[in-house]
């Protein structure tokens, strides 16, 4: 049988510094997640995996990442190797997801080795930060003069939630804020381009908006939070951006008028994660209404 332990005080100290705390829900947000570092898991199916996960899955994806270039992309970046670019533009993101389970992994039990080969690839991944917060290894070393240029396909706002979401985790895991502080200059930059009074954009593959809300819960820094209504709010509307990216990539009409999922599976299931946060904090019920 499962045990699972909870802690009724973990979940209070993270929502005390989250300015959308439980209690400023409105009615309709019934359910609050608790913070993975509160559970843990002593049974017969689930620990043993987790064992696995740490001891065989983890190191073999670590290993991939280095031996396709993957890593060394953004020592390259950051000018602590030579080299050139190796693999496709969105990369970066498969490192930072890798950093996201490792975090898990630790939160679950802290493993000295683990924890060092985490820090090892974040010193890297800090070394390629540019500084006004820039901070994505294909265009660094590829298309250095085309940066926020092809929204649409180079996955540049997906890389960056994906590093915010592992930053995050990693945070909360194990206390270093080493990454947090990456993915906060990185958010930051990307504030001081999009918003309502500034360009008007969206990524075409969805993921930065729920990673938003996670690093305004974490943060207590309202601007991340509005920035992922933003991006939700001018997503498909022909009168905020006369160019969209259509269906595929869930472009096709603004967010409250859609009506069912349509396009690449996994972009809308970013975007409808994101929605459904917005929509917890602030009881919009369009989006409510769109979601149902």
């Amino acid at each position: 049988m499962n045990r699972i332990v909870s802690s009724a005080f973990a979940l209070t100290a993270l929502l005390s510094i989250a300015p959308y705390a439980a209690a400023e829900a409105p009615p309709h947000r019934e359910l609050t997640a608790v913070p993975f570092t509160a559970v843990k898991l002593d049974d017969g199916f689930w620990a043993p995996r987790i064992t696995t996960n740490r001891d065989a899955s983890l190191p073999h994806n670590f290993e991939w990442c280095e031996s396709t270039g993957r890593i060394s992309n953004f020592a390259k970046a950051g000018g602590l190797m030579d080299g050139k670019f190796e693999g496709i533009y969105f990369n970066d993101s498969d490192v930072y997801k890798v950093l996201e389970g490792a975090a898990y992994s630790l939160a679950d039990r802290r493993d000295p080795e683990l924890e060092k080969t985490v820090d090892e690839v974040i010193a890297k991944i800090a070394a390629a930060q540019q500084p006004n917060g820039y901070l994505n290894s294909y265009y660094t070393l590829v298309e250095p003069d085309k940066k926020w240029t092809n929204l649409a396909v180079r996955h540049e706002l997906y890389c960056a939630g994906h590093m915010f979401e592992a930053a995050v985790a990693y945070y909360r895991a194990t206390g270093k804020r080493t990454l947090l502080d990456v993915a906060i200059k990185k958010a930051d930059l990307i504030d001081s381009i999009f918003g309502p009074d500034k360009r008007h954009d969206v990524p075409g593959h969805e993921e930065i908006e729920l990673a938003l809300v996670k690093l305004a819960e974490l943060t207590g820094e309202d601007r991340y939070f509005k920035l992922a209504q933003f991006f939700i709010d001018v997503r498909g509307d022909q009168s905020q951006r006369p160019k969209i990216y259509g269906a595929y990539c869930q472009d096709h009409v603004p967010v409250r008028q859609q009506s069912e999922i349509v396009g690449h599976a996994v972009r809308a299931m970013y975007l409808y994660a994101g929605v459904a946060d917005i929509a917890g904090y602030t009881g919009d019920q369009a989006l409510v209404d769109a979601m149902e």
